[in-house]
């Protein structure tokens, strides 16, 4: 087939199916643009999931009479200095304009502060019309009417309606965090609108956004992070291990303020929470990393949702150094979202000797109550009242002392105005031989004694396995790994470490490794399936964090086993060394498998439940 130059419209659609992947990529550009332009109001509304309508409307600087049509042109951008590697711009690559107008029907309408008027520009599957006068305000609007028209085998890969809405939502909300002072709104006759109103940038006024769109329990079970390594700053918020979600979708990341999916940052995150959280669990995250343009390469994907750093370890070495110290330094902090779930259990209703009306008030005739009440006995009656006051029988009962039960009489002795003073409190009951209740100023505490005295023995274990090497088993023959140079070269690497984790080995030849030791921990393992999940993960992450996660796992399954068991019987200076123990451990709020240790109970909540607030 002979060699031949493509089309323009031709190269415009082959560009648009590298930029434009759905409505929310045609949403995502858009909106960048106009905030490269300054704008402090967007409005977004959609229709038919934004296949039919999309339309972005700002108030930044607009554009000149005289570079509508450059804007749509390839290759044209204002935002690119003569440094391709210094971008600080949301938006650069040039493309988008001419790539929508390729596979819609695209209109520009757009007035400059200088101007006196308005000008429009249209543009059909790559057509372009004559730039004509139009009336508008200061800013510019954007119209995408009938998305991938010109492409139809496109539109049989889009989803329904209301999944292309929700894609378009999620991207709103990525960019509304990371620009708090922009006010941003979502409508249309496809979705229930939404408004983000501004914030100043202050971290108050960015705690306020980070609210409005993860939601406001995540303000109350969060825990800031603040860290900077050798010119790389991370900044943000993360979840309690106990609020956690189902899937990863509410982890947001930011490099330089460009909202990214980058599938370092996202492991890094996981690894970071992997000893508070279990595999099917995710935290909720808003991180912002902060460097020089020229470390990280923001071009490597055409939407600009991957991006690239100079140096990959340091980033994910901050990321995860930066959230472990944080969640120590946080102590030990229930979620709210446990209490509440405990108020929702404790459901009032109304007692069974009542009868409620109907919702309007009236009293209805029911002969089925009267037949009920016909043979009623006054004096037979349990909830007659008492003739002589309290009544002499039920007074005596009270009058014996205590009863005969380890309940009570925990619950008589005297509290520990010290102990009650501690985050976790004075422990005062043990109730079904697994649940500790304790009592602080102001609120009650209710501990599973397994779980936490698991997570307790999980971080001794931990803790003892970083003081000194672990203990190695070695092999009767040294067992030989064939692999790639490359990976052989890394691995050698990395050999002391790996010999603190009592895997000891050394190269065998340019092409193989020779595996001497193992840690005696693992028992028997297929040690040439470990070396070549070392090497890979090297090659990803630079680490050897897979042999760490398979140590911490028989850790953990360790700690589950030599825990205190649920059942058994413990003395109060028991449960008051245990608490005492929960406060002094990082991350002692969950278990090694991400449940909750622990539910506080406010004193206040409490009254509410009894009607005394």
């Amino acid at each position: 087939m002979p060699i031949r130059q493509l089309s323009e419209t031709m190269i415009n659609q082959i560009a648009a199916g590298e930029v434009i992947e759905r409505p929310a990529s045609v949403v995502k550009e858009l909106v960048e643009n106009a905030l490269d332009a300054g704008a402090t109001k967007i409005e977004v509304v959609t229709s038919g999931g934004g296949l039919s309508l999309i339309r972005v409307s700002d108030d930044g600087s607009g554009i000149a009479p005289g570079e509508l049509e450059l804007a749509v042109a390839r290759h044209c951008t204002s935002k690119l200095s003569d440094d391709i590697h210094d971008i600080r711009s949301l938006g650069f690559r040039g493309e988008a304009l001419p790539s929508i107008g390729s596979v819609s029907k695209l209109s520009i309408r757009s007035r400059t502060a200088s101007a006196d008027s308005a000008t429009e520009i249209r543009v059909q599957a790559g057509e372009l019309s004559p730039v004509r006068p139009a009336a508008a305000n200061r800013g510019t609007t954007v119209e995408v009417r009938d998305l991938f028209f010109s492409t139809p085998a496109r539109l049989k890969f889009m989803k329904g309606e209301r999944a292309e809405g929700s894609a378009i939502a999620d991207v709103i909300k990525r960019v509304a965090i990371a620009f708090p002072a922009v006010r941003f709104t979502l409508a249309g006759s496809d979705r229930a609108g939404q408004d983000y109103l501004p914030a100043d940038d202050s971290p108050g006024g960015r705690l306020k956004r980070i609210a409005d769109v993860v939601g406001a329990d995540f303000a109350d079970n969060s825990i800031m992070v603040d860290a900077e390594r050798e010119g790389i700053r991370l900044e943000g918020r993360i979840s309690l291990p106990s609020f956690s979600r189902a899937n990863a979708l509410q982890q947001y990341a930011y490099v330089n303020g460009r909202p990214v999916r980058d599938k370092l940052i996202a492991g890094a995150i996981r690894g970071a929470f992997s000893d508070a959280l279990p595999r099917d669990r995710h935290a909720v995250t808003v991180l912002f990393l902060t460097l020089n343009p020229a470390d990280v390469d923001v071009n490597v994907h055409p939407a600009k949702a991957d991006v690239r750093f100079r140096d990959p370890g340091l980033v994910r070495g901050l990321i995860i150094g930066a959230i472990r110290e944080a969640l120590a330094s946080a102590g030990i902090r229930p979620a709210t979202t446990g209490a509440e779930a405990m108020l929702n259990a404790f459901r009032t209703g109304h007692p069974a000797y009542s009868h409620p009306g109907p919702a309007n008030g009236h009293r209805t005739f029911n002969p089925l109550f009267r037949a009920a009440s016909a043979g009623f006995d006054y004096a037979r009656s349990p909830s007659r009242p008492l003739e002589t006051g309290f009544g002499e029988p039920t007074q005596a009962e009270f009058d014996a002392g205590p009863l005969d039960s380890g309940d009570a009489r925990a619950g008589s002795a005297a509290v520990d105005e010290a102990l009650v003073q501690m985050s976790l409190g004075a422990a005062r009951a043990q109730i079904h031989e697994n649940y500790i209740v304790a009592q602080t100023r102001e609120s009650l505490v209710i501990v599973d004694q397994h779980a936490a005295h698991e997570r307790l023995v999980y971080e001794a274990l931990k803790q003892a396995m970083r003081i000194r090497p672990l203990a190695a088993q070695m092999l009767l023959l040294p067992e030989i790994v064939d692999l790639p140079e490359d990976d052989v070269a890394r691995l050698s690497a990395h050999a002391e470490t790996l010999k603190r984790f009592g895997l000891s080995i050394e190269r065998f030849g340019p092409g193989a490794i020779a595996v001497r030791e193992t840690p005696a921990m693992l028992g028997e393992i297929d040690a040439a399936a470990l070396i070549r999940d070392l090497a890979d993960e090297i090659a990803d992450n630079d680490t050897v964090e897979t042999l760490q996660a398979r140590l911490d796992r028989i850790a953990a399954t360790m700690a589950c086993h030599g825990s205190v068991r649920s059942g058994r019987q413990l003395k109060p200076e028991e449960m008051n060394a245990l608490l005492r123990q929960m406060e002094a451990t990082p991350g002692s709020g969950t278990c090694n498998h991400g449940r909750p240790t622990y539910i506080e109970l406010k004193l206040s909540d409490i009254e509410r439940l009894f009607g005394r607030r």
